[in-house]
């Protein structure tokens, strides 16, 4: 298998900020969540600041909320993946993420 030398990244970054929600589990087995926003998307992963460090693998599921001038209409994107970098800033850490799995759901209208 071949790897790619470090700092050369497999797709092209689009700069957007949306919030995004990021659910993982501690080595105790507890559930954490915070909120965060992206930096960046790309078709493999996105930069996400956050203000939590995360360790490189963790697991992480995150759901991004895309708005209606992207997609037309509201729509969620569920993923899951892992932390493949960081970035210690002063108010939040980034967190390069890549997706292993995702999914698109509209975003139902509420009554």
């Amino acid at each position: 298998m071949s790897r790619r030398p470090k700092g050369i990244r497999a797709g092209t970054r689009i700069p957007v900020e949306l919030p995004v929600q990021i659910r993982w589990k501690t080595q105790e087995g507890k559930e954490k969540v915070v909120q965060g926003k992206t930096e960046n998307i790309s078709g493999n992963g996105l930069f996400i600041l956050a203000p939590v460090r995360l360790r490189h693998d963790t697991p992480i599921q995150f759901t991004v909320a895309l708005p209606p001038e992207v997609t037309n209409r509201p729509m969620q994107l569920h993923c899951e993946g892992r932390v493949v970098r960081r970035r210690k800033g002063r108010a939040a850490t980034g967190l390069g993420v890549v997706i292993d799995d995702y999914q698109l759901t509209a975003i139902k209208d509420s009554p």
